[in-house]
């Protein structure tokens, strides 16, 4: 029991540092996609498809062994992790039109304030269903 103590102690904060260090992962990803890549200026979802990708593999290592240092099943835990993030980008990819079509938004703001929901939901995801401990 005092292995589980340690291991969560001090969870909270590596969970900010480790969602900032994905954010600025994940928000500058896709900047330097669009910006490398001249085709995905007009075909912005393409790159975004490809920074979600990346980001998802690079999000799962970073909260697996990071912020709760699971020992747990990978490919269980992998999946319950991707399915928040696939559940979001589902619904990233209606909004991001919208916001960038219909609102006259640019695409990186635009996704940006998707990514600042995207954060406070994922501590309430990973901690209570991901990375459960005792799954």
């Amino acid at each position: 029991m005092k292995t589980a103590a340690l291991k969560s102690e001090g969870r909270p904060l590596r969970f900010l540092i480790a969602g900032a260090l994905n954010t600025a992962f994940g928000l500058g990803l896709y900047p330097l996609l669009l910006f490398v890549f001249p085709l995905f200026q007009t075909h912005y979802m393409v790159g975004l498809l490809i920074a979600q990708a990346i980001c998802l593999c690079f999000a799962f290592m970073t909260y697996k062994i990071g912020v709760f240092r699971s020992r747990g099943n990978l490919a269980r835990e992998f999946a319950a992790f991707s399915t928040y993030y696939l559940f979001n980008y589902a619904v990233n990819w209606g909004a991001l039109p919208l916001l960038v079509e219909a609102g006259g938004l640019s695409p990186t703001l635009a996704q940006f304030g998707f990514s600042l929901l995207l954060m406070i939901g994922s501590w309430f995801w990973h901690s209570r269903i991901t990375f459960k401990q005792g799954i």
